[in-house]
């Protein structure tokens, strides 16, 4: 069980629960803070502000502690290292003590001044809205495949109809019940978000222009992160790996049947280029359906090894984990 498991069991009081994973943020950390002390009593006076340190290389921790002491509705936790957003996000979202979480990055350009629009979106009967900005502000070629990994896991979390996926969320925190046992050290919270409801929404928001720093994913990174909803979530490429054989094995009769054909009616085989070619067909195939499963078996053995989504290393503020 996780340490904070206990906050889990029970009904949360009204509030909010603002879960912000902070990594080399040394120079927007006290704005933002001061942003929500502003936007968020107006939502409802009961809440705090859950700030995950992952890992971070600047004085991201000591500014957090500096907060604390100046503002009571802080809660910092320093993770032991840099883990990852989605797996600092889930430590915040597993410490949140009231009952609608909102989720949110550290670099400003999720305005506070625009929650509302997701609280308003929520009461409509939903578990979970997303704030999608209306511009993306990326390239071209960043934009595109951030807009097809968001579909594809939209996909893959069975609400195709929500595309707009972000980080900017706002979600009723019970729904953490369905993922209380999970642990590895690969994750999306939105697909853990799924497990517990399937009743999505979004709303489009103003953004505001990145201030500081840069973004903390490349494309590569981008790519990396579809390959896990790819294979750590789905169980399509095994089946596309099916499929694939079954269609080689189709192939594979025709090619027989035209060695047949020409056999008897040519009274010759096909030269040695034309088998050297349909043999490398085949074993390309192969190595490429044993790639696929050494992709899954290695997500296996991973597991297997029981690593942590995190680990928390020191906390600070009104209760500790």
């Amino acid at each position: 069980m996780h340490p904070e498991s206990s906050r889990m069991k029970g009904n949360l009081p009204d509030g909010i629960s603002v879960v912000v994973p902070v990594y080399q943020a040394v120079d927007t950390l006290d704005e933002l803070v001061r942003a929500l002390d502003v936007e968020i009593p107006k939502l409802n006076p009961n809440f705090e502000v859950i700030l995950v340190d992952d890992g971070s290389l600047d004085d991201s921790w000591q500014v957090i502690l500096k907060l604390a002491k100046e503002f009571p509705f802080i809660h910092g936790i320093q993770l032991m290292r840099n883990y990852g957003q989605h797996n600092a996000t889930l430590c915040g979202v597993r410490n949140a003590r009231y009952a609608i979480t909102i989720t949110m990055d550290d670099d400003l350009q999720h305005c506070p001044s625009e929650v509302g629009k997701l609280f308003a979106e929520l009461k409509s009967g939903y578990d979970v809205v997303y704030g999608a900005p209306r511009r993306q502000t990326q390239g071209y070629l960043r934009n595109l495949v951030t807009r097809h990994t968001k579909r594809f896991l939209a996909w893959v979390m069975g609400v195709p109809s929500v595309r707009n996926i972000s980080a900017f969320r706002v979600f009723r925190t019970d729904l953490r019940r369905a993922f209380e046992a999970f642990s590895s050290p690969n994750l999306i919270l939105d697909v853990l978000l799924s497990w517990g409801t399937s009743r999505f929404s979004s709303v489009y928001v103003d953004e505001s222009p990145r201030l500081t720093g840069k973004s903390n994913y490349n494309f590569f990174e981008l790519v990396q992160q579809a390959l896990l909803i790819l294979i750590g979530f789905s169980t399509i490429p095994l089946r596309f790996a099916s499929y694939l054989g079954f269609f080689m094995t189709l192939f594979g009769l025709g090619v027989f049947l035209y060695v047949l054909v020409s056999y008897f009616a040519e009274g010759s085989l096909p030269g040695f280029p034309f088998l050297a070619s349909i043999i490398s067909l085949f074993g390309g195939v192969q190595l490429f359906t044993l790639g696929i499963f050494g992709e899954y078996l290695g997500r296996v053995f991973s597991r297997s090894m029981d690593k942590p989504s995190y680990v928390i290393h020191r906390t600070s503020g009104p209760e500790s984990c």
